[in-house]
């Protein structure tokens, strides 16, 4: 079974909006962190957002304070990136990232989504 499973990606107009989603397998629980990243041609992976397990903390890379927000359904089990006023230097690909605690304890594991395009350009 996949872990994570991204879609909404695509090609938006500079100032357009986009909305990323991955969804959440059942079989990942103890999640203690979520994220989201990205990463540019030629770039190191790089942190857009955090939300704590709890929902009570998010941060963000300087880029996109105040254009970006993560978010959760829980009843969906679905994590969300809402992406607005989108610049073409957001093009990149976008990975969910979703820490677990397996099995073992005190051993964390790093689940990540399968990556989707999103391409900001006129």
């Amino acid at each position: 079974q996949v872990p994570l499973v991204q879609s909404g990606g695509g090609m938006v107009q500079p100032g357009g909006s986009l909305r990323l989603s991955c969804a959440i397998s059942s079989d990942i629980f103890n999640i203690k962190i979520m994220r989201w990243y990205l990463e540019a041609p030629g770039k190191q992976r790089e942190l857009v957002a955090a939300m704590s397990s709890d929902f009570t903390t998010t941060n963000y890379a300087d880029s996109v304070k105040d254009r970006f927000t993560i978010s959760r359904d829980s009843a969906k089990n679905t994590l969300y990136l809402q992406m607005n006023t989108l610049k073409p230097e957001d093009t990149a690909v976008y990975y969910c990232n979703v820490d677990s605690e397996g099995e073992r304890p005190g051993v964390t594991y790093a689940n990540w989504g399968q990556g989707t395009q999103v391409t900001v350009s006129s």
